[in-house]
């Protein structure tokens, strides 16, 4: 009798995680600050690149600063997408236990998440769930910092709980420029 064929892998799940782009200095408050110019062009093109890339995420977590919500606009339309994001107020200065806890209360039928957060957060959330074996200039990219406008892609190879430190792969970062 043969044997029946293997049904093809669905793909890994996605976590891109996304720092705002370059901010104005002063603002009536930090959660305030607007972005610059310049920031509004990187956000449009990390939209860009992600949509280049054929990453389109199902849900964005998106910090309730103003510079990331303005970024997330900027990227939405860079990218073509008519997602709307789920504004968290965790997201603001929050360090990576907090990230990684809206990460796992994500819905396993999700299977890309896009985070739009801050640093240090997103550095360092992106370099302790690294495992080390992704893209070697990806690897090397994220390791020189984390500048305004940077996502980084990492594979999760389970369910939104498996997000643990050392067990996502990286498989691409990029810092856009406008």
């Amino acid at each position: 009798m043969p044997t029946p064929p293997t049904p093809p892998a669905s793909p890994p799940r996605r976590l891109v995680l996304l720092r705002h782009a370059q901010a104005e200095q002063l603002g009536s408050s930090d959660h305030e600050r607007a972005l610059t110019a310049r920031g509004s062009r990187d956000a449009v093109a990390a939209g860009r690149w992600l949509a280049e890339q054929g990453i389109s995420p199902e849900v964005a977590l998106v910090s309730s600063a103003r510079r990331t919500r303005s970024t997330w606009a900027g990227v939405a339309d860079g990218a073509g997408w008519s997602l709307d994001p789920v504004v968290e107020d965790g997201l603001y200065e929050s360090g990576p236990a907090s990230v990684l806890d809206l990460v796992w209360a994500t819905d396993d039928a999700v299977r890309t998440l896009l985070v739009v957060g801050h640093n240090p957060t997103m550095a360092m959330l992106a370099s302790t769930l690294d495992d080390g074996e992704g893209d070697p200039d990806a690897g090397n990219a994220l390791a020189l910092g984390y500048p305004p406008a940077s996502v980084a892609v990492l594979d999760v190879p389970g369910v939104w709980t498996s997000v643990q430190q050392a067990a996502l792969r990286l498989t691409a970062f990029h810092t856009a420029r406008g």
